[in-house]
């Protein structure tokens, strides 16, 4: 007898957690997309994926996502003093986006889009406001108009937050 028999059940998959999951899952299967998930085990080494391989995951889906909505990306995991920026697409009409991508098994405390507060913006902005600075010369005389999104992942959905936040807002 275990003294915490639900410490020794499995745990769900960082994604599909639910009944729900599990057509989605299906559906996407069938028609060649992808479903968001990661999975806990690393097929190569059998072995559970670190923090970073399941972020590196998520970061993944999300660049392909919005390349299908039709932007194109410039960078991806640019470490700058301050901070880091998970992926920086340019939009059609040429404003440079900076995306910050999040994922929570669960809604709680208010989820992936909430766990980027005041602290997590300061970062990126500091990030963007670095990257700029050392991508001068690629943009000419003015730089480019700017936006923020955050790319959200609960319970295996995917939200696109456009203009999360602002500079302003501080």
């Amino acid at each position: 007898m275990t003294r915490n028999a639900r410490a020794q059940e499995k745990r769900p998959s960082l994604c599909h957690v639910g009944e729900g999951a599990t057509a989605h899952r299906d559906t996407g299967a069938r028609n060649g997309e992808d479903n968001f998930s990661a999975r806990g085990q690393s097929k190569a080494q059998g072995r559970g994926a670190t923090r970073r391989e399941v972020g590196d995951r998520f970061e993944a889906h999300a660049m392909t996502y919005l390349q299908r909505q039709r932007l194109v990306l410039v960078a991806r995991n640019v470490h700058c003093r301050g901070g880091e920026l998970d992926l920086v697409m340019r939009e059609r009409d040429g404003t440079l986006v900076f995306v910050e991508v999040r994922a929570r098994t669960r809604a709680a405390y208010g989820g992936a889009a909430a766990s980027v507060g005041w602290h997590k913006r300061q970062r990126v902005l500091l990030a963007a406001r670095e990257y700029l600075l050392t991508h001068a010369q690629e943009h000419g005389a003015l730089p480019p108009a700017c936006r923020f999104d955050v790319v959200t992942f609960e319970g295996g959905r995917l939200a696109w937050l456009r203009d999360a936040f602002r500079e302003d807002e501080s």
